[in-house]
């Protein structure tokens, strides 16, 4: 039986946000061990996002707008604006700093924000590569058309698509567009899988899912839209031990957290080149 998730509203720098992962009920599904929708949000000229200097370790970062713009600065040197449709890939390894800005040009006028940001625990044997980070324009990522259904493989493989994103575990990330009266039934059998429905309504099992809401579901699931509805799709293989997560550090070992936490305090991470005046204390 399908399993409906409730995300809870957070405050990040300023910037309310719904929480969906972790979850009391569901720590993870598949890879992914954090989900927070961001928005949707309007701001006026002069508000908007700022995210100040920050550390991960031992997870990816996946950033998905449908609508406004971040402009991403990490300590390896990049400095780019993400705009909806594309994706941001940051592995963080064993430890990266990044801030999530806005460009003068967006900050200067009315604008509005919506989109997602997931986090994917990377395995055991790959939590302190080297960090790394990837941006993909929307036209590089994969599309699935059929009878009305419009799907972009944002991450990992499903529906016979790979995307070129670079992954560590058996995972997808899918963002589906339904036309009024279509089907589709859900990715990857073999693997978990939930929903969040961006827009619309969509009818499964006997339930009807609409906007706002996060679903667990079962393999051999049908998804029946009645109307436009837009809806992400996410998941992986099972993962049967869940790490350690504490503030934005991810690891199956607390001391490793321990010590990003002192590494943090002294300042011993890396700082972005550009974007060095502020830090956002340990909590």
């Amino acid at each position: 039986m399908a399993q409906r998730l409730t995300g809870k509203s957070k405050d990040l720098d300023g910037f309310s946000v719904t929480r969906i992962l972790p979850h009391a009920q569901k720590r993870m599904v598949g890879p992914f061990i954090f989900l927070d929708h961001m928005g949707p949000a309007h701001f006026d000229a002069g508000e908007g996002i700022d995210v100040r200097p920050h550390p991960h370790i031992g997870l990816a970062t996946l950033t998905y707008l449908t609508e406004g713009s971040i402009l991403h600065r990490d300590s390896l040197g990049n400095h780019v604006e993400i705009l909806p449709g594309d994706v941001n890939w940051m592995t963080a390894g064993r430890g990266i700093v990044h801030s999530e800005r806005e460009t003068h040009e967006t900050k200067a006028a009315p604008h509005a924000m919506n989109g997602l940001q997931c986090w994917i625990a990377l395995p055991e044997q790959f939590a302190e590569i080297e960090p790394s980070f990837t941006h993909h324009k929307k036209c590089q990522l994969p599309q699935f058309n059929e009878k009305g259904v419009f799907a972009r493989l944002i991450a990992g493989d499903a529906l016979g698509m790979t995307s070129p994103i670079k992954t560590y575990s058996p995972m997808f990330f899918l963002d589906v567009i339904f036309s009024q009266d279509t089907q589709l039934e859900r990715p990857e059998p073999e693997q978990e899988c939930a929903m969040y429905v961006l827009e619309g309504k969509i009818h499964s099992g006997g339930e009807t899912y609409a906007k706002g809401d996060f679903v667990l579901l079962e393999a051999g699931t049908e998804l029946n839209a009645p109307e436009y509805s837009r809806v992400i799709l996410l998941g992986g293989e099972h993962w049967p031990v869940v790490p350690y997560i504490y503030w934005n550090f991810v690891s199956f070992s607390k001391d490793r957290i321990e010590q990003a936490k002192t590494d943090w305090e002294e300042q011993r991470f890396a700082d972005i080149p550009g974007d060095n005046r502020e830090y956002t204390p340990l909590p």
